[in-house]
């Protein structure tokens, strides 16, 4: 009987600690759906109205060739990291004056960002 209930505690476990994974990366594609995918896609190669937000975080902005960016993103010196992609997010233009995101004005609920944030860390 203890056995049982052991084997059975333990499948619990390693069934539901993946479906809190799975979920937490569904949230971070809402979020993201929510607030970028009118303008940006999250497909290597895949260039909107907004370039593609594949493979974002660590890559230096304005870089991505064959998308006309504006003289300020391009100039920023900016290499996306957690910290300034948050910021951006929240208010494009206090971190690059001059962007092209209008009329987009921003994420204010930081919990949102976050999982914004955490779902394009993902997208290698």
């Amino acid at each position: 009987m203890l056995s049982a209930l052991a084997l059975s505690t333990l499948f619990s476990l390693t069934t539901v600690a993946p479906a809190a994974a799975v979920q937490e990366e569904s949230d971070g594609k809402v979020a993201f759906n929510n607030a970028c995918r009118t303008c940006h896609s999250f497909k290597a190669g895949d260039n909107r109205l907004g370039p593609t937000l594949h493979g974002v975080v660590g890559r230096k902005a304005g870089s991505i060739e064959g998308f006309q960016f504006s003289a300020a993103m391009k100039s920023s010196g900016i290499t996306w990291d957690e910290s300034n992609l948050d910021k951006f997010i929240a208010n494009p233009d206090t971190v690059v004056h001059g962007n092209a995101m209008k009329p987009f004005g921003g994420v204010a609920d930081a919990s949102e960002r976050e999982k914004i944030v955490e779902y394009l860390k993902t997208l290698k």
